[in-house]
């Protein structure tokens, strides 16, 4: 407070400005109750109102309540009246009510000398607004720049809530009073802190959308809107003045919706006629195309952030999907209502774009694909892939178009020819298990399609479909053939090449009892397509899968015919028998027990535990105990032949009843495991009825001669390998034929899906590898096409996951001007201060050489590792390959994903990790 300067201009004075003068005042009054103001009281002020005082507050004095009456009187006789009555009413002295009068009488020198030594300080007081807000924060002092602004003191004044300000320290800050105003009249930030709850862009933004937080911006005085606006500039970024004019225009609904589609503006698909479009959606306002930019990105940016909490799942990840794509639905209408649909046909945001994207794709599908083709196909898958709502609404519609893509890679591959000498066979059905049942399970993903998408796309898929069932018809042609001519002669004794199913226990499982008891699941009719989804999903770092063959999984021929009751007996009895469950569990203990092993074998009626229990206590002990342990599974078999085809011809760990419960109680034993199949299937692919024949036996064989000798549906098979029809039958190699009624897929006949036993080994570490046998890492176990053309870099990481140490190699010191001097991309991304800024973020992050490691690896194998060559490629920088590679792959995405963009994720079901290379140069600013 100060004295009153004669000709200032007259104040308005509210409650507030009283009690913060009478805090400064009262205090060090002496027993005076009257306080003389320069100013006007606001009209409709309360004229009598309780203030709670704190004397000697630098002393640690106590608080009291005082009594305040305000009267404004506009003459000295008029204060003197009123002075006079109030000490009538309240003639209590020191601690007494208080009178403070306000005047804007022109001149109070003739105010009488004992008047005046009654008020406080003797004189007239003015308001300074700057320091009653200064005391209602509680600061000994001011920025400067607070003063520079007049209306900042009348709004602190103002929008001061209920339970006063919070305190600041010693100084009040500009950034501090705006912070605070901010909050109090936006409701954005927390008004205290810089870091507790940011004031950023994505705040902004969300606030836009909030009911009711706009329309308190736009009855502000203009005045202080301009000053909010010119602070949140500074504070947030470009983007803030655009947002508020449009806010202060009632269009906060629409603002994040309008940045969606400003990106017209830049797009390849910009044009004059868009720009005008966008600038009439967005009406009058300093809207310049570099503004319009900047607002653009903050938007994107933003909802990027949204869709990746989204994806987490979780309750804020559905609150974040909803806003998400209210927005997103808000900007499709809008683009609609102004034409812009071509001009945002590849906007990464829209749903719209999305399903552009998807058609561009299409457009580059062929029956005939050469490497050109595919090159444009891969192009456009990795657009469709990058849109930011793929992984959140179009899952399935990205698979199938990877799925579409894979094979037009395939259709590129050397179209093999199976020759019908010795090893054909054995050579097939493991080509079928390391490369041609990836195909088949691409077929079924897409035969199984999505009814939701266009014609135009679904019309390419059929295309692509066809071409590759063509090549596969071919091959299976080729089998029977082959497999014609082997089963005349082929013997366990003389397999010519072949693991036989009724070798695989002595193969496979014996050299595994003898370092561990293994556990032994038979998945009745598991196809090489579906032991390969299992296989990417139980891959490291889960299980370490291992082979007898350095490079490639074991696969075995099936006994003929193909089904279970043949199939099943011969491979768990270790011996080419018929018969059912008795057969089974008597000849499993046998075996074994030649080998000096107890065993026991569990079927589908033994699995049910009691209540609470998922298994039953018997096979609980079993795998606790020191036998061998087999279980058949009869999921997939079962739901085929009751016409219950997995849902989009998948089959997962979780699909099939009490494997996970079993592969867990197996690992908890530190057991191995074989997973194993009697035989494969066919899937339902028809398009006709049976096919009529003579002396039918099952949907895929028949006892008799082939009915056409030309070869085009049928094989004869015949030899010490038929178990049926005297040792002679007749089987389908067609997919795509049977001889009964319709189910949702079949077994028995002659096709490579139905003959080919997938046995994939799972240990729970390397230390259980068996000597001579080899550690496979997924890249080793997929085909090429699979993932992409360039695996160069995919290969050689995954070595460092062997049982020995090599010795140490040594290498050439580098001459300055070699070329390994030159920094790597990921060098180049970790020294980044994009990088710097991340890492601030996670606590405990990788080092620095280890992301740049893992970082290069991705760029040489083309974008796409699994998880286990990740965790080889951070080792591979010097440091201990990571304990966790789910964690530390969650840690890169914390370090890499700026502003919430997916630069790194994982796609497979999680068991690989993606990095999109032109989006981390973008973001991190580098080059190659």
């Amino acid at each position: 407070m100060t004295q009153a300067t004669t000709g200032a201009a007259v104040p308005e004075i509210d409650q507030r400005a009283v009690e913060a003068l009478l805090w400064t005042a009262l205090p060090h009054a002496r027993g005076h109750r009257l306080v003389l103001v320069h100013g006007r009281y606001r009209e409709g002020a309360p004229g009598e109102f309780t203030t709670r005082l704190v004397k000697d507050l630098a002393q640690g004095g106590e608080p009291e309540q005082r009594r305040v009456h305000v009267s404004h009187q506009s003459s000295v006789l008029g204060i003197v009246d009123a002075w006079q009555n109030h000490l009538a009413q309240h003639p209590d002295g020191n601690g007494g009510d208080v009178l403070v009068v306000t005047t804007d009488a022109p001149d109070t020198r003739p105010m009488p000398l004992d008047l005046r030594g009654q008020a406080i300080g003797r004189s007239l007081l003015t308001v300074d607004r700057v320091e009653i807000v200064k005391q209602r924060f509680g600061a000994v002092d001011v920025d400067a720049r607070i003063r520079r602004q007049p209306w900042l003191a009348d709004a602190l004044l103002a929008a001061e809530p209920p339970g006063g300000w919070p305190p600041v320290g010693s100084v009040l800050t500009l950034d501090a009073a705006m912070r605070a105003l901010v909050h109090a009249r936006l409701g954005l930030g927390d008004g205290v802190s810089t870091d507790a709850v940011p004031l950023d862009a994505e705040a902004l933004l969300t606030w836009s959308r909030t009911p009711g937080g706009p329309a308190r911006f736009a009855t502000l005085q203009p005045e202080e809107r301009a000053g909010l606006i010119d602070w949140l500039e500074s504070a947030v970024g470009e983007s803030a003045p655009l947002l508020l004019a449009l806010v202060q225009d009632g269009r906060g609904d629409d603002a994040m919706a309008l940045g969606v589609v400003s990106a017209a503006l830049t797009g390849p698909n910009a044009t004059a006629d868009a720009a005008l479009a966008v600038g009439a959606l967005f009406g009058s306002g300093p809207f310049r195309p570099d503004v319009l930019r900047h607002y653009t990105r903050a938007v994107e940016g933003v909802l990027a952030r949204w869709i990746t909490q989204a994806t987490a799942g979780g309750p804020r990840g559905a609150e974040a999907r909803t806003r998400a794509l209210e927005v997103l639905e808000q900007a499709d209408r809008l683009a609609d209502r102004a034409g812009l649909r071509e001009a945002l046909a590849d906007s990464g945001f829209l749903p719209s774009g999305f399903r552009a994207r998807l058609r561009a794709l299409a457009t580059t599908l062929t029956a005939r694909p050469d490497q050109r083709a595919v090159t444009t196909a891969e192009a456009a898958l990795h657009q469709v892939r990058s849109h930011h709502l793929a992984n959140l609404l179009f899952p399935e519609q990205v698979q199938l178009a990877e799925m579409a893509v894979r094979l037009e890679r395939w259709l590129t591959t050397p179209k093999a020819d199976l020759a019908s000498g010795s090893g054909a066979v054995g050579a097939a059905v493991t080509a079928h298990l390391g490369d041609w049942g990836w195909a088949d399970r691409a077929l079924n993903r897409l035969w199984a399609g999505d009814g939701a998408l266009d014609p135009h796309v679904n019309e390419a898929y059929r295309i692509v479909h066809e071409a590759a069932r063509a090549r596969r018809d071919h091959l299976d042609r080729q089998f029977a053939k082959a497999l014609a001519t082997w089963t005349q002669h082929a013997t366990t004794a003389q397999p010519e090449g072949a693991l036989l199913v009724e070798d695989v226990l002595r193969h496979i499982a014996a050299p595994l009892a003898a370092q561990r008891p293994p556990l032994i699941l038979l998945l009745d009719g598991m196809s090489s397509a579906v032991a390969a989804q299992l296989g990417e999903e139980l891959g490291a770092p889960r299980w370490t899968e291992a082979a007898p063959e350095a490079g490639r999984r074991a696969a075995a021929v099936a006994a003929i015919p193909s089904i279970t009751t043949v199939s099943r007996a011969t491979l768990l009895t270790g011996g080419l028998v018929t018969g059912g469950q008795n057969v089974e569990k008597d000849g499993f203990a046998a075996f074994w027990r030649k080998r000096r092993h107890e065993a026991v074998l569990f079927h589908k009626a033994d699995l049910p535990g009691p209540a609470g229990h998922r298994l039953a206590p018997e096979i609980v002990t079993a795998i606790a105990g020191d036998g061998v342990v087999g279980v058949v599974l009869n999921t997939i078999d079962d739901a085929l032949d009751h016409g219950q085809e997995s849902s989009k011809g998948d089959w997962t760990v979780g699909s099939v009843r009490y494997l996970s419960e079993l592969l867990d109680a197996a690992r908890g034993q530190g057991r191995p495991v074989v997973l194993v199949a009697d035989h494969g299937h066919v899937l339902d692919r028809t398009t006709e009825g049976p096919l009529p024949a003579q002396g039918v036996e099952s949907a895929r064989w028949r006892i008799g001669p082939p009915q056409d000798q030309s070869g085009d549906d049928e094989v004869h098979l015949a030899g010490p390998r038929v178990l049926e029809g005297g040792g002679s039958i007749t089987a389908l190699w067609r997919e795509d034929q049977r001889y009964t009624p319709r189910k949702a897929g079949y077994h028995g006949g002659a096709a490579l899906a139905e003959m080919t036993v997938p046995v994939l080994v799972l240990l729970p570490s390397a230390e259980t590898l068996p000597p001579g046998w080899s550690v496979l890492s997924p890249e080793a176990v997929t085909p090429p096409w699979w993932h992409g053309a360039n695996r160069a870099g995919a290969t050689a990481a995954p070595q460092a996951a062997t049982t020995s140490r090599p010795a140490a190699r040594k290498t050439a010191e580098p001459r300055p001007d070699d070329a390994s001097t030159r920094l790597t991309l990921g060098a180049k991304v970790v020294d980044t201060g994009v990088y710097a800024a991340q890492k601030q973020f996670v606590r405990k992050g990788p080092e620095k050489k280890a992301v740049a490691a893992v970082i290069d690896a991705l760029v040489a194998a083309d974008g796409t590792l699994s998880l286990a060559a990740v965790s080889a490629a951070a080792a591979s920088s010097g440091g201990r390959a990571p304990r966790n590679a789910e964690f530390f792959v969650a840690a890169l995405q914390r370090l890499l994903n700026v502003e919430g963009y997916p630069v790194l994720g994982l796609i497979d079901a999680g068991t690989r990790v993606r990095l999109d290379i032109t989006l981390l140069k973008d973001q991190f600013g580098v080059k190659a």
